[in-house]
């Protein structure tokens, strides 16, 4: 049977692993530990992504809650003003036009108000 050489390729792991373990504390310095703190740190890193996104959202919904109460229209009657509207804006934009553009977003807001009544 072939002899198998390893050390290559086992330095080179040990050497990412640790580079993805930088910071941790204490012990998990160690490959025992950094290889399973490493592991639990990427599969919340994935999670974290996904929170991410759901955040993003609650904040828009929030800031564009916000605008349209001062134009006198709550959200949900806000969103359901641009179906009827036809007015295909995501949340991202209608929030970024909410802070940015306040004219433009108040021109939304009566097309959406028009549509209602």
């Amino acid at each position: 049977m072939a002899r198998v050489k390893r050390a290559q390729i086992r330095h080179t792991r040990k050497k990412k692993l640790f580079r993805r373990a930088k910071g941790f504390f204490l012990g998990r310095q160690r490959y025992r530990q950094a290889l399973e703190h490493v592991l639990r740190a990427q599969s919340q890193e994935f999670v974290g992504r996904k929170h991410r996104k759901r955040h993003f959202r609650r904040l828009w919904t929030q800031r564009i809650n916000a605008a349209s109460r001062q134009h006198g229209l709550s959200y949900s009657r806000l969103i359901h003003g641009l179906k009827l509207a036809e007015i295909d804006l995501n949340r991202k934009v209608l929030a970024d036009l909410a802070i940015h553009d306040p004219a433009a977003f108040g021109s939304i807001v009566e097309r959406a108000k028009a549509a209602l009544a």
